[in-house]
């Protein structure tokens, strides 16, 4: 015959830990090194870092890169190209992607394509470029915008609004800021 406690629960053990009780897993915690405390402990006199030089020094050694005063690798090779600080650069969008995301009669511009995920930065601005086919009417406002899309969107029935590129450089007097405004302003 089975006992009647067989396959049942067992009962939970009280089980009470306390803060003095606490301690590290076995092995995770290591003793520090302690150097330079007499010949006796065995790292004593130089602690480990030899005679004299620049690697026995406190706060000796170089920088990563430098090959002994030989000109370095980095000095030696031949350098290419050119990197333009001020360049514009656009966050692309293609017209096929705005048909997917968009209902039919949607107002489109910056915040609007962020909040459906089609970008996560705007960059310099957002250009709407021609690929992919339009059947719904939408008003799109954004920086830029490709010949082809600005025809596919008119062609179906909807505006396209270009806006003033956004200031890359924030200017600090007064005087700049309004002459940038009307830099704006003219384009």
């Amino acid at each position: 015959m089975l006992s009647p406690l067989v396959g049942a629960a067992k009962p939970r053990m009280a089980c009470s830990m306390k803060l003095h009780e606490l301690s590290p897993a076995k092995g995770s915690n290591r003793e520090t090194k302690r150097i330079g405390r007499g010949h006796g402990s065995g790292w004593g006199k130089t602690s480990g870092k030899g005679h004299k030089g620049q690697w026995a020094r406190s706060g000796g050694g170089v920088r990563p890169g430098f090959e002994g005063g030989q000109t370095s690798l980095a000095r030696r090779m031949p350098k290419r190209g050119f990197n333009n600080i001020f360049k514009t650069e656009y966050a692309v969008v293609n017209i096929r992607d705005l048909e997917k995301r968009f209902e039919d009669g949607a107002v489109i511009d910056e915040q609007a394509i962020m909040d459906c995920g089609l970008i996560k930065k705007p960059l310099d601005g957002i250009k709407i470029l021609g690929m992919g086919e339009l059947s719904k009417k939408f008003s799109v406002k954004v920086t830029k915008l490709s010949e082809s899309a600005k025809q596919k969107i008119q062609a179906a029935g909807g505006k396209a609004e270009e806006l003033p590129p956004k200031a890359k450089f924030l200017p600090n007097n007064e005087n700049a800021r309004k002459r940038a405004a009307e830099k704006g302003a003219k384009k």
